[in-house]
């Protein structure tokens, strides 16, 4: 049902394909909350270990709060790495370490480069030998190393973004890469000086190192509204929905129809919920009688619409994240995450109207954000694209209102507010300048 586009072949203009599109009509602040780590769990399941040994057994890493069921272990917005380490083979041991490191990693295919951004850097110092006293090292060693909530790159201060990878294939080419990892050093020199280290002689470091994923938690800060419902001269509005109008122009005279396409006013929603949306045409009984070939069909074969409704994910890498010569230089892929079915919802004499879902793809784990040169944004585009441009009676239509992706459903839950306790951060996009302006986006047919 949804595809992913690695190349754009379909764009009508390849010189503008390098350079990304931009949006505007942002979500505004406030539609969405970062909900803290400790609501990962629910309130009735014991919390489990993560536990990675070294080869030779002699150091155990473990990491505490753990979902039992991940094979990696998983934090959220504002969480701390917490553990343990358990020294199985003290002997010799001089001091021992732990940090944990994030890294978002852009390289451009064809000569763009290479660039490396350090996200966060924590390190801890657990233990040191005591040269006076000699005493040996502890059996067990506890650690909490906080994960930041922003980093800095280039002047400018981002949230720190989710665990993500991306990249697009031929030439011009990217490859995007956000990882987290936690590591332990254990430090054992060599018993006979100037020797190899080895474990058969009993002395060179130990080195112990995982990678986890940092899934900040995000929900919408308001319910979906109640639905809209027509009346004798069209959809009746309301402030809980957002209109945005556009006009599908004719190619062989006679009217324009008017087209208004209806989103929840916050145009924030949970990735694992449908997005209702409404839908009107309107002009001359002529006019909507020559479009209605090309409007919506109430049909489960999508090869057959020549009016579609996606969700569209732009994905953006610049390894300089800047303008040259009042261009920017970055390089983009769009992929199809979500398709809308319509349904008749009804229709008067210069009008009919129609409303659904769409239904974003089970694969979407994060939402849209900005990191430095690397950036994830999601937009709802409705479309109309005629078999034959040229014999059509109305030219193509093309409609991107951005929107944002949050991990969770918007909840009343008392228990929910015990829990998160008011711990809510900031939208993962809160400006129009982030946003920028409204993008051309098409799709693969």
């Amino acid at each position: 049902m949804f595809t992913a586009t690695v190349t754009l072949p379909g764009f009508r203009t390849p010189s503008s394909q390098v350079h990304s599109p931009t949006y505007t009509a942002a979500p505004q602040p406030g539609h969405e909350y970062y909900l803290p780590h400790n609501a990962r769990l629910s309130p009735n399941r014991s919390p489990r270990e993560f536990v990675k040994q070294t080869r030779n057994g002699g150091v155990s890493l473990r990491l505490v709060d753990q979902d039992n069921q991940a094979t990696v272990p998983v934090y959220g917005y504002g969480a701390s790495v917490e553990g343990t380490l358990d020294i199985h083979k003290r002997d010799g041991i001089t001091s021992v370490e732990v940090q944990i490191e994030g890294t978002l990693m852009l390289e451009e295919v064809a000569g763009g480069g290479t660039t490396n951004c350090k996200l966060c850097l924590n390190k801890s110092i657990l233990w040191v030998k005591d040269r006076i006293y000699e005493a040996p090292c502890p059996r067990t060693l506890s650690f909490s190393l906080p994960l930041p909530t922003t980093f800095s790159d280039g002047g400018k201060t981002y949230s720190l973004p989710p665990t993500h990878e991306s990249h697009l294939s031929g030439l011009p080419g990217f490859r995007a890469r956000v990882d987290y990892s936690i590591s332990a050093i254990v430090v054992k020199p060599n018993i006979i000086p100037h020797a190899v280290k080895s474990s058969l002689l009993g002395g060179g470091d130990w080195a112990i190192s995982t990678p986890f994923e940092y899934l900040p938690r995000t929900r919408p800060s308001t319910p979906l509204p109640p639905p809209l419902v027509p009346a004798q001269w069209g959809i009746v509005e309301t402030p809980q929905w957002k209109v945005f109008p556009t006009l599908i122009h004719t190619n062989q005279g006679g009217h324009d129809i008017m087209v208004k396409l209806y989103l929840p006013a916050s145009r924030t929603f949970c990735m694992n919920q449908s997005i209702p949306f409404h839908v009107m045409f309107s002009s001359s009984a002529m006019s909507l009688a020559a479009f209605m070939p090309l409007g919506p069909v109430i049909a489960t074969s999508l090869k057959k619409q020549h009016t579609r409704i996606q969700v569209l994910r732009q994905t953006t890498v610049d390894v300089r994240n800047t303008f040259e010569l009042g261009t920017r230089t970055d390089i983009w892929r769009v992929d199809c995450i979500g398709e809308g079915a319509f349904r008749h919802a009804g229709d008067g004499p210069h009008w009919v109207a129609f409303s659904g879902e769409i239904y974003t793809s089970p694969d979407i784990k994060v939402g849209g954000f900005k990191a430095g040169g690397f950036s994830i944004k999601d937009c709802v585009v409705l479309t109309m694209t005629p078999p034959d441009s040229s014999k059509s009676p109305f030219k193509e239509l093309r409609l991107a209102v951005p929107i944002l992706l949050a991990t969770d459903p918007y909840s009343r839950d008392v228990l929910d507010l015990i829990a998160y306790n008011g711990r809510y951060g900031p939208p993962s996009i809160s400006s129009s300048d982030e946003l920028g302006d409204t993008p051309g986006l098409g799709y693969d047919s």
